[in-house]
């Protein structure tokens, strides 16, 4: 869906004109210097917007849930570290 973009200060300027446009189902995209800072849409829009940012172990927990080591190429990373020989004979001194 393409978003009608406007400045910060055209938003100033306009706010009330943004909320209905808003409201009319349009998504209104905030530039400052050209770059995308925020995104004005109407409340009953179905997309749900995050209620708050998610804590890195929650997004690695999420990631690791939907990705194997496989899938991300890591499977024989370290195959190879670990010595598999039986190693040295080890008994108590009496």
């Amino acid at each position: 869906m393409a978003s009608k973009r406007y400045s910060i200060s055209e938003a100033r300027t306009h706010f009330a004109r943004l909320i209905r446009e808003a409201e009319a189902g349009e998504r209104i995209e905030l530039i400052r210097r050209g770059k995308p800072v925020a995104l004005l849409l109407a409340r009953s829009e179905p997309e749900p917007l995050p209620t708050r940012e998610r804590s890195f172990w929650e997004a690695y927990e999420a990631f690791r849930r939907h990705y194997t080591n496989s899938d991300v190429g890591i499977d024989s990373v370290f195959e190879d570290v670990r010595d598999t020989s039986p190693g040295r004979d080890f008994c108590w001194p009496d």
